[in-house]
Formats: structure tokens, C-alpha cells, sequence
């Protein structure tokens, strides 16, 4: 079974490599600064994250042993992790990645391999508390994100919301479904990781045989785009620009080879568009950190 502290290791190195991985195109990489976020602001956010994530996978262990599924404070641990990279970074630069890991972290030392893990993540999720969901709410307006939980009366900016999430009793997981329809992130977390686990994974691991992890991450990124348009696109722009970015990347992927001089020119190219429009495909690059993630679990469930 493994230990809490590869967990927290592969968490780290999730987040790491998904932002490294270059030209990814929109988003900040290792050669693409923006204007109020860098390259360095993500890995100290992945590093810092480190300790909480070990925490909240060695709680796996406790609620595998009690099978009291409703104690697994997954809005708890994200809301550390939150606040732990605020203290060192002034942006919200892995509000989506930490959501996506901790439920990860947790299920991955009670799980023997991915049938299971994909299973006890789903299991978590489905028995969520109205805590949970307060905390995930403190840790969205700490992070200055939106986009969950923002219909009516759950408005995450209502000062009021979290006295009705426990009055009403709205796990984070009812809070979540209310988004999955415009959100992949929430769809994620309620519907047992379809995205990550069908996509992202199975594409990061097939490439990692063939090509450079870094590769393998642009690859990964790609696939997981043309795909499923971005959400974080959607949001703010709309529906059938997120659309049209998915058919951009489609087309990219529809090369004879990739990473040949022609090939890296249209990725850049790519790159440079999405930049210069200020065309953010920000939750494809949370899925792509949770898929790499599952790749490096499964590596050692293997061993």
C-alpha cells in the first residue's frame, strides 16, 4: 500500500510538471510569465502543499479502518492547503489542482490499485458534509475565484451562504453538482473523475512510454482540450469560444508527427494566440495536473 509521504511526493510533482510543461499553450509555463502571475509563483505552490497533503493522506488511512466516509474533511484539508499557499503566494495559482488532490490524496492509500481508487474517490465525494462545503467556500473566497456554488441563495460571494450550506444542510458535494453543468472541475468531483481518469490519465501514461515527461504533459494538455472545452474559457467568455479553442487544439493533434519543426511552430503559434487574447485554458490545466497525478499513483499500485 503506499505510504502518505509518496503521496504528498507525487502531489508535489504533479503540480510541478503540469506547469512546467512548455509551450502549454495559455497558460503560464516555464517560458510564459503573466502580467500578475510567473512561472516560479506555481512551483513554490506545489511545493508548499506538500505537508497538507501528507496530513490528509494519512487520514485515509484512519477513515479506511473506522469506514466512517462522512469524516474524511476533504473541504478541511483543501481549505489548508489554501491557506497554506497564501502565505506565500499572493494569487490564486492552485485553488482548482488542491480540490482535484486532496480527494486523490486521501483515497490513495486506501486503495490497491485504480478500479478502487476511482471508487473510494467517488465514495468520499458522495459523503460530504455541509462543513466540507463552508470550508471549500472560505477557501474559494481566499483564493478570490469563483465560478462554484454561485446560484441564488449558495452564492459563494453571499456573506450569509455558509450559515444556509449547514441550516440547509448542502454538503460540498450538493454545492458542487449545482455547478457540474458549467464547471468540469465540480462535474469532476461528482462524477468520479470521468475527465482524468478516461482522458488525461490514459493519455499521459501511453505517451510517457514514447515521449519526455514534458512532452507527454503538452500532449496530455492538448488531448484533454480538444476534448472538453475549457470551462474557465466558457466563464468568461463564452460557450462557443471555449468551443472553438477545443477545435484549435484538435486540429494541432491531428498532426502526421509531433514535436517536428513544423509541428512546434503551430504549437507556439497556439501558444501566442491564446496568450495574446488572454485565452486562459486554466482548468484544463488542473485536469492535466490530476491526471498526471493518477499516472504516478498507478506506477506504484503496479510495483
Amino acid at each position: 500500500m503506499i505510504s502518505p509521504d509518496d503521496v504528498a511526493k507525487i502531489a508535489q510533482i504533479s503540480s510541478v510538471l503540469e506547469v512546467s510543461g512548455y509551450p502549454k499553450p495559455g497558460n503560464v509555463h516555464r517560458t510564459r510569465d503573466f502580467h500578475d502571475m510567473i512561472f516560479e509563483d506555481f512551483l513554490i505552490s506545489g511545493i508548499v502543499i506538500g505537508n497538507v497533503v501528507k496530513e490528509a493522506s494519512k487520514h485515509g488511512y484512519e477513515i479506511n479502518q473506522s469506514k466512517k466516509y462522512d469524516n474524511a474533511q476533504i473541504g478541511k484539508y483543501i481549505l489548508k492547503a489554501v491557506k497554506e499557499t497564501d502565505k506565500w503566494i499572493a494569487n490564486n495559482t492552485n485553488l482548482g489542482i488542491v480540490m482535484m488532490i486532496i480527494p486523490i490524496a486521501i483515497s490513495g492509500v486506501m486503495s490497491n490499485n485504480l478500479k478502487e481508487l476511482r471508487n473510494n474517490i467517488g465514495l468520499l465525494m458522495n459523503n460530504t458534509t455541509p462543513f466540507d462545503a463552508v470550508s471549500l467556500y472560505k477557501a474559494i473566497n481566499i483564493a478570490n475565484a469563483g465560478g462554484m456554488g454561485n446560484q441564488d441563495e449558495f452564492d459563494v460571494s453571499n456573506d450569509k451562504a455558509q450559515d444556509k450550506l449547514l441550516s440547509k444542510k448542502q454538503s460540498m458535494y450538493d454545492v458542487l453538482k449545482i455547478s457540474a453543468s458549467w464547471d468540469s472541475l465540480a462535474n469532476e468531483l461528482t462524477s468520479k473523475m470521468p475527465i482524468t481518469f478516461d482522458i488525461g490519465f490514459k493519455t499521459f501514461t501511453n505517451y510517457r512510454k514514447t515521449y519526455s515527461i514534458n512532452n507527454s504533459t503538452v500532449l496530455t494538455f492538448l488531448r484533454i482540450l480538444s476534448n472538453v472545452p475549457d470551462t474557465l474559457i466558457s466563464r468568461k467568455y463564452s460557450k462557443e469560444k471555449a468551443e472553438e479553442i477545443s477545435i484549435l487544439s484538435k486540429e494541432l493533434l491531428e498532426c502526421d508527427d509531433f514535436f517536428t519543426s513544423s509541428f512546434n511552430r503551430k504549437l507556439k503559434e497556439f501558444d501566442d494566440f491564446l496568450f495574446e487574447n488572454k485565452l486562459n485554458p486554466g482548468t484544463t490545466a488542473d485536469l492535466t495536473a490530476s491526471s498526471i497525478m493518477i499516472s504516478y499513483l498507478n506506477d506504484f499500485y503496479d510495483k
